[in-house]
């Protein structure tokens, strides 16, 4: 029920503009999202390498209707792999890149132009790009983007919801020699038809998920920061004979991080997905949609000064 309430205040315009307006903490937003330009994003991206962890970096935004709007956001993510390029940061970071953000609901090839200039700016930075999973709706078309992009991009990735019903088939079809696939739970409303509604249901999910991908050819990315998704994942990578190497845990910015720590000492490739940008309050409320028990910090931090 919580969630649910969550997810429609995501949606409310009203409840945007009272957050916006509110006196919101710096350090509660800062807590979650890198900042708003490019240079606080490569400054972060800079400190998580000194710590061993690795990023994978989101200007935020999606649902484009207009097509200056996706231009812009192509462009800022040229300039952010321009940037992590002449910083030398590249083998520590990649980016994630919403299809809706490059206009996919305008028209689903102009989303494909647009998300393949980012792909050959990646390569020519010598990093790679991770096309990120919105609501059941547009599933097809994005995973049939990624697999045009794949053809030119060998090492593009996508991204799998564990809450969706098809996700483990996807799995299975999708875990081949040099893919790379991010399993996460999931964080949109989704109807019964296509979805699990139960916690546990979405859990034991994920677990198959898990084994889909660790059985076959591909380099699975467990996004998950529930502790026991994470022992279940390093125990399937043994069962399996996989190296350290050949996988690796994601976790929010700003959430777990003696966790995400904890695995890279122990020599697991740990990356952090670090979002930036003006855009931070859909973002936001998902994140408290994931984990409603974030939600009583943010609640407390509404009538905090800053």
């Amino acid at each position: 029920m919580l969630r649910s309430v969550i997810l429609a205040a995501a949606r409310s315009s009203k409840i945007e503009r009272l957050v916006g307006t509110a006196p919101v903490s710096r350090s509660l937003v800062r807590r979650y999202v890198a900042g708003e330009t490019t240079a606080e994003a490569v400054a972060t991206t800079r400190a998580l390498a000194a710590d061993g962890l690795l990023a994978t970096l989101d200007y935020l935004g999606e649902d484009t209707v207009v097509v200056e709007q996706a231009d812009a956001t192509r462009d800022e993510y040229l300039n952010l792999l321009a940037a992590l390029k002449g910083e030398g940061l590249s083998k520590a970071a990649e980016v994630s890149v919403k299809l809706s953000a490059l206009g996919q609901r305008i028209d689903a090839e102009l989303a494909y132009d647009r998300a393949r200039e980012i792909c050959t700016a990646a390569a020519d930075a010598g990093t790679t790009v991770t096309v990120d999973m919105e609501d059941h709706t547009v599933t097809d078309s994005t995973l049939e983007i990624v697999q045009r992009l794949r053809g030119e991009f060998e090492h593009t990735g996508a991204v799998l919801q564990a809450y969706l019903r098809r996700t483990e088939d996807d799995c299975k079809s999708l875990a081949v020699a040099d893919s790379r696939i991010r399993l996460c739970k999931g964080a949109y409303k989704e109807p019964e038809s296509v979805a699990y509604q139960k916690g546990l249901d979405v859990d034991r999910s994920y677990v198959r998920c898990i084994n889909a991908l660790m059985a076959g050819d591909g380099y699975p990315m467990l996004a998950t920061h529930d502790p026991r998704l994470i022992e279940i994942g390093i125990d399937r990578a043994r069962w399996y004979d996989r190296g350290k190497d050949s996988f690796e845990f994601q976790m929010l910015y700003g959430i777990r991080t003696s966790e995400q720590l904890r695995l890279a000492a122990e020599g697991y490739r740990m990356r952090v997905y670090v979002p930036y940008g003006d855009q931070w309050y859909g973002y936001l409320m998902r994140r408290m949609a994931e984990r409603p028990a974030n939600l009583a910090v943010f609640l407390r931090s509404l009538w905090t000064k800053s």
